[in-house]
Parts: structure tokens; C-alpha cells; sequence
């Protein structure tokens, strides 16, 4: 089987299609801290809860970026990773 450039973008290397997989744990903690600082609006534990919902995004990025699947899952990787730091730099 010839691999294309679309099979090396929306396949694994099992050959099926990834656009979406099961969260795994830094983007459950993501969830759960963003949801958790929505909670608590303000203080230390919404500075804590943000620190941590920041590093698991980041940590998922990074892990997408360098062992994403496919080239869709690294390039998402890649787009969170650098809207983060975008979106840190323009409200810090």
C-alpha cells in the first residue's frame, strides 16, 4: 500500500483514521481544573487550579506535538501549544 500524504495525515499506523481519540490524563486534568476554577473564581485556589489547568494543556500539547498519532495530531498539538503561549503573553 502506497502511503500518501493524506494516509501519513489521518491515519495510524494501523491504517485507521484518527481525528479524535479518548482523552488521556493531562487533557482530563485540563478539563477538570478549568472546570473546578469556574468554581472558584478568585483567590489562591483559582491561581492554583489555573497553574494546573495551564501546565496539563501544555503538557498535552507538547506530548501530541512529539507523539501524536498522525501529522493532524501533531499539527493540533502544535496549534493548542502555541495558542497557549499566544493566549498567556496577550493576558499576562
Amino acid at each position: 500500500m502506497e502511503n500518501t500524504f493524506f494516509d501519513k495525515t489521518f491515519r495510524d499506523n494501523e491504517g485507521k483514521i484518527v481525528l479524535a481519540q479518548m482523552p488521556n490524563l493531562p487533557l482530563i486534568v485540563w478539563i477538570v481544573t478549568s472546570l473546578l476554577a469556574l468554581v472558584f473564581p478568585s483567590g489562591k485556589i483559582n491561581t492554583a487550579l489555573d497553574l494546573l489547568a495551564n501546565g496539563s494543556l501544555f503538557t498535552w500539547a507538547w506530548l501530541e506535538l512529539f507523539q501524536g498519532v498522525n501529522y493532524f495530531r501533531r499539527a493540533l498539538g502544535l496549534a493548542v501549544l502555541i495558542g497557549l503561549i499566544a493566549f498567556k503573553i496577550q493576558y499576562s
